[in-house]
């Protein structure tokens, strides 16, 4: 199982836009890689209202691979410009233990 953390920092005053667009992935994802994404949730800090982070699950490389050539993956990258505040901060982690 491979787990992706991906932090996401809105410019101030483009987080209602930045959560529209990143709810609109999820829901894509939802739609489109059901099985192959074994969790894709969509988070934002209780402390800062422009930080939003995903906390994604992928059953396999080939998964994760499949994920980041989706149509939806190129709309949502897109639709990012003028709304981050900077780069992407993603991390990437290997499940040893889990109930």
């Amino acid at each position: 199982m491979i787990t992706i953390v991906a932090k996401l920092q809105a410019n101030p005053g483009k987080e209602e836009e930045l959560k529209a667009n990143l709810t609109k992935m999820v829901e894509a994802v939802k739609a489109n890689e059901a099985g192959a994404v074994v969790r894709y949730s969509l988070h934002t800090s209780d402390s800062d209202p422009t930080l939003f982070l995903f906390y994604e699950q992928y059953a396999d490389q080939a998964a994760l691979d499949a994920h980041g050539k989706t149509p939806h993956m190129a709309a949502m990258g897109a639709s990012l410009a003028g709304v981050l505040a900077g780069r992407p901060v993603i991390e990437r982690y290997h499940q040893i233990a889990g109930i």
